[in-house]
């Protein structure tokens, strides 16, 4: 009987799906293990071959754990809301609800196709009303809550309102705007309804603020930081600019020496560690104020060089900062505000990562030095940002590199506050060693000393105090979308309330159009019905606002970020419309114990989910605090793209070997159009795009051969394998033994389909140990030794491999058993049902069938993982090289356990040693037990 992928997958996925195999329980004796992948947004091109790495080996990890005896948790979901539906939807007008639906079905089809064993009973989708319900929810306890100092944890505002009632705010150790005034108890109660609504939303953990953003005017959006490259949008390349919008944040900043500390206690990638770390970026200094001269103003400066401040000789300010235009003198107006605006086109990123560009232009201000009383010229320079530190900078062009440029550019006084000391950026950045001069009080103190001398003095004085600070800023978390969760706000007289609870979901409504309004409101400015009665609490038309009973919505959306900071926990509880996550559900899963998925989320998704997740468990509503044990980021699948070679100027193109002939220019095209010899087909690139229609080839030897070059898989290089061509040629379990064996799960590797055959046809040679011909031929009978060292070490191999996520060794361990296996003639029933299982959980279609075969009524999946038994492979005899003179003439097997002198004598009385001998009496023999044998004539 052959080998019939097709039939054989097509059969076990219907078995599967139909018996729901791997359901999981909430309630169950067995030891928990909750596996995760990173749920996809489902995208209209569906999967490439790059896509499933992570997914595979997850499931292998799943399958393997389900052996071992453990209630395995391995969902999967969809993050469906974000941009690229709605973009979609505005070039064709389809809604993104339906373009969404359409792809999650070919996602759905793609993913049952390779096996996976996901239990799709707890399937989630971001833009799902049942699930954004409780992201809606989860919003409303950010908003009613405060971060407290003292404890250390986030706690409801009526704790914050109990103690304005009793004392005001003066001894609230809170993390807050800056600008919240001082008030007695009195005071509050004496405030108005708005008042008191404006204090608390400065003290919420979600709230509204006036906040410079990345606005993309083509998408119509605010874009996080991680949605650009190289200052443009990352979906269309669409440019951005810098634009201060009142937007809802989430004051993530509360967090930040947690999400620091709780790197510590978790398994993840240390690379991936060190990006969040440096994210949060802790430094340790002080704040400074400077006055203005001539203004009632004052700019404060977070400095980690405070020993330095007599070397401070300009200011600088971000561009952005709220006081250029206050301070900036009439005859510098017009230069402030040219290079304001030239600099809004510029992203955070770009001023970042660009050290060689000095600009900038002074104020005509001049701020005042705390301590000497100096005059500071103050300058606007792209390099200071707002949302780093205060958006200001005490510039000490004599130890810091960027301020010298900058004063030696415009010829702007460098101080030199170091006496007779190194002053090298390596010098100045050694702490211990640096000593500061040029001061009244600082003359020969070292660093540390320096330090302390300069904050306490500041702190005498009243015009600075030392400070922990965090390069992490507050998460803006409005976007002007359609496609995404509605808040569940509306406003009153100016002010947020939120909607209760028990009526939520408050459901994305029907538009017409998904781009924003002509006055440049949101597009949910463009629905007819969307506004709030609190008289029914029902969402009602938009002319009946009255602003008595019935109030406009939020008409921002949340981000895409918002669905997938909780997923995780929904998955142990899924069906669950009364809670977000049952206290049953989340005290027995608790935690993701793996989590597999791409490092490019460090400081998205990974660094808000774990913000998230800590705001939770302050709540009480989650047992822990950080939500993923271990995490592995997967390595990258790369495509290899098919060149060819364009003679610049014409339509004319040339082959590899001929392209250094000519002036060319490098196209990529679609890699079906190539065979495995790397020839065109040049006929098919014809057809294949209009550009091509009336191409001339120049061939070599009657062929055009392309160019190749390993990259990123992608649809813009035309390099993108579909898994459902691989599947139906060569079959689901050959898709994922490759993947695995093509290198270490975690590195970068690139696709080739020809090498899949090898995979292939092991699988086949698995087959034929089951089956002689049409035969199935499998005996009951008694294994042989090495059958059975065969087998017990590809045990301990392969459970070592899979503990240590080395899937692509156990790929070659497969291999090397199957060819033991097959030269040993093994068709033993007993050996070879162990065998299956092994190799289960990297292709179960095939095991499951030949394991149903052997009269197994049960899914393969719930048969115990082989035990290894180190017997086995403990060697009872040993091949002695009997040599004579030091030259090998025969080999001999003999028990390990023998002496010297039986040695001796079994060999004495050989037959090939008395021929050897030929009477003769040997002068020595040299015996070293399990090692050799020497007879010396």
């Amino acid at each position: 009987m052959q080998y019939n992928h097709q039939e054989i997958e097509k059969k076990w996925q219907e078995y599967w799906a139909k018996n729901q195999t791997f359901k999981a329980s909430n309630n169950s004796d067995k030891p928990k293990y909750y596996v995760l992948d990173m749920f996809p947004y489902p995208s209209g091109a569906g999967l490439h071959v790059g896509h499933p790495l992570g997914y595979i080996a997850s499931d292998i990890y799943a399958r393997y754990k389900r052996h071992k005896g453990f209630n395995v948790l391995h969902p999967q979901g969809y993050d469906s809301f974000g941009l690229p539906a709605e973009q979609y939807a505005i070039q064709t007008g389809q809604h993104p609800a339906i373009t969404t639906e359409t792809n999650i079905t070919t996602y759905r089809r793609q993913l049952d196709q390779i096996g996976f064993s996901f239990d799709w009973s707890r399937e989630v989708r971001t833009s799902s009303p049942e699930y954004y319900k409780w992201t809606q929810w989860i919003f409303i306890q950010l908003f009613n809550s405060w971060y407290n100092k003292d404890t250390d944890k986030a706690e409801d505002v009526s704790i914050l309102v109990e103690k304005f009632e009793a004392e005001g705010n003066a001894n609230i150790n809170a993390v807050c705007d800056e600008d919240v005034i001082s008030f007695t108890a009195e005071d509050w109660k004496g405030f108005s309804t708005t008042k008191r609504q404006e204090i608390l939303l400065q003290y919420r953990l979600t709230f509204l603020s006036d906040t410079e953003v990345n606005w993309c005017p083509a998408l119509g959006t605010v874009l996080a930081n991680d949605e650009m490259v190289n200052g443009v949008s990352e979906r269309g390349g669409h440019p951005v600019v810098r634009k201060k919008m009142t937007q809802w944040s989430m004051r993530i900043s509360a967090y930040a020496q947690r999400l620091l500390d709780g790197l510590n206690g978790i398994d993840w990638p240390q690379p991936l560690k060190d990006i969040q770390t440096n994210w949060i970026g802790r430094s340790q200094g002080a704040m400074v104020s400077f006055n203005v001269d001539g203004y009632d103003a004052m700019i404060d400066v977070f400095t980690t060089r405070p020993d330095t401040i007599y070397g401070v000789s300009f200011m600088t300010l971000a561009p952005e900062h709220e006081l250029v235009a206050k301070i900036t003198t009439a005859d510098q107006k017009e230069a402030v505000e040219a290079y304001v605006k030239a600099t809004a086109k510029r992203s955070e990123r770009d001023r970042m990562a660009d050290v060689k560009t000095i600009s900038g232009v002074f104020t005509g201000a001049y701020a005042i030095h705390p301590f000497s009383g100096k005059q500071v010229p103050i300058w606007i320079g792209d390099y200071v940002l707002a949302s780093y530190g205060t958006g200001a900078v005490m510039a000490v062009p004599c130890g810091d590199q960027r301020d010298y440029d900058f004063a030696n550019h415009f010829g702007l006084e460098i101080p030199n506050i170091f006496e007779g000391v190194d002053i090298s950026e390596e010098a100045f950045a050694d702490k211990e060693k640096t000593v500061i001069a040029n001061s009244d009080f600082l003359n020969g103190l070292s660093y540390k000393k320096a330090m302390k001398t300069v904050i306490y003095e500041m702190e005498q004085r009243g015009f600075g105090y030392g400070k922990i600070n965090y390069r992490l800023r507050d998460a803006v978390f409005s976007r002007q979308r359609y496609w995404g969760e509605p808040f569940p706000v509306y406003y009153k007289d100016g002010m947020p309330q939120m909607i209760s609870s028990e009526h939520l979901p408050i459901v994305l409504p029907e538009v017409e159009k998904y781009l924003p309004t002509e006055d440049g409101k949101p597009p949910l400015g463009n629905a007819d019905v969307w506004a709030w009665d609190i008289t029914t609490n029902t969402v009602f038309e938009n002319d009946k606002i009255d602003n008595e009973t019935i109030f406009p919505l939020e008409l921002n959306t949340m981000p895409g970020w918002a669905g997938s900071s909780w997923y995780f926990n929904r998955y142990m509880d899924a069906s669950n419309n009364g809670e977000f996550v049952s206290k049953e559900a989340v005290e027995y899963w608790k935690e993701v114990d793996l989590y597999i998925g791409g490092s490019e989320h460090a400081t998205g998704h990974l660094l808000y989910a774990r913000f998230w997740q800590k705001f939770l468990f302050d709540r009480g509503f989650l047992p822990v605090d950080e939500f993923a044990k271990k995490l592995i980021n997967q390595g990258m699948i790369l495509g290899t793209s098919a060149i060819i070679y364009r003679v610049s100027g014409t339509n004319k193109y040339v082959s590899k070997g001929l392209k250094d002939q000519y002036e060319t220019e490098e196209l990529r095209v679609d890699v079906k159009l190539i065979n495995s010899s790397d020839e065109l087909d040049c006929h098919g690139l014809k057809s294949w795009q209009p550009q091509f229609e009336n191409a001339e080839f120049e061939l070599e030897d009657g062929k055009y051969i392309v160019g190749r070059e390993v990259e990123k898989m992608s649809k813009r290089w035309f390099n993108v394998v579909n898994p459902d061509d691989i599947c139906e040629e060569y079959g689901a379990d050959s898709l994922r033994l490759f993947e695995m064996f093509l290198g270490p799960l975690e590195q970068f590797k690139p696709w080739k389909t020809s090498g899949i055959s090898g995979v292939s046809s092991f699988l086949k040679k698995l087959w034929k140990l089951f089956y002689n011909g049409e035969t199935f031929e499998v005996t009951e009978g008694e294994p042989t030794k090495d059958n059975l060292k065969t087998l017990h070490k590809t045990i301990k191999k392969v459970e070592e491999d899979i503990e240590n996520f080395s899937f692509n060794t156990s790929v070659s361990t497969f291999m090397i058993a199957v060819n033991e296996l097959t030269a040993q003639k093994c068709n033993n029933k007993a050996i070879l049902e162990q065998l299956l299982i092994l190799i289960s959980p990297y292709a179960p279609h095939i095991t499951e069938e030949l394991w149903s075969t052997l009269g197994n009524s049960e899914s393969i999946s719930t048969a115990p993982f082989p035990k290894f038994e180190e017997k086995y492979l403990v060697e009872s005899e040993k091949e002695y090289p009997v040599s004579f003179n030091g030259k090998m003439r025969f080999k001999l097997n003999l028990p390990l356990d023998m002496s010297k002198e039986e040695i001796e004598e079994v060999v004495m009385a050989h037959e090939r040693t008395q021929q050897q001998l030929q009477g003769r009496e040997p002068k020595k023999v040299i015996i070293v037990p399990g090692k050799i044998i020497n007879i010396v004539g």
